[in-house]
């Protein structure tokens, strides 16, 4: 009996890889071609998990229900508590003069 030479056998290794269209990796290093190959997640995720249905969302679609929104209705509120301590968003300036950043000493 005799034994096929190890040369033969990586050249038909490679004939192999090039006929299937696999990557040739004769020292068996890690490439990640597993992960590369596998399908992706992302499409079938956004699929399965509906898109997030909304009291605003609603009320744009059937306007003439008129639901009350109450997480909107607490976050306004809420601005308007801020704003009478003081701790609203600042004024826009009108013109260059009323801009607090020409106003800053250099």
């Amino acid at each position: 009996m005799t034994s096929v030479a190890p040369s033969r056998l990586a050249a038909l290794t490679q004939l192999r890889c090039k006929i299937f269209q696999t990557a040739y990796n004769p020292t068996c290093i890690r490439t990640g071609a597993k992960y590369l190959r596998a399908h992706l997640r992302g499409p079938a995720m956004v699929q399965y998990y509906p898109d997030e249905f909304t009291v605003a969302k609603f009320n744009r679609m059937k306007p003439e229900l008129k639901i009350p929104d109450f997480e909107e209705i607490q976050r306004l509120e809420d601005v308007a508590e801020r704003k009478a301590r003081g701790k609203g968003p600042p004024k826009k300036a009108k013109s260059a003069a009323d801009s607090r950043r020409l106003a800053r000493k250099r």
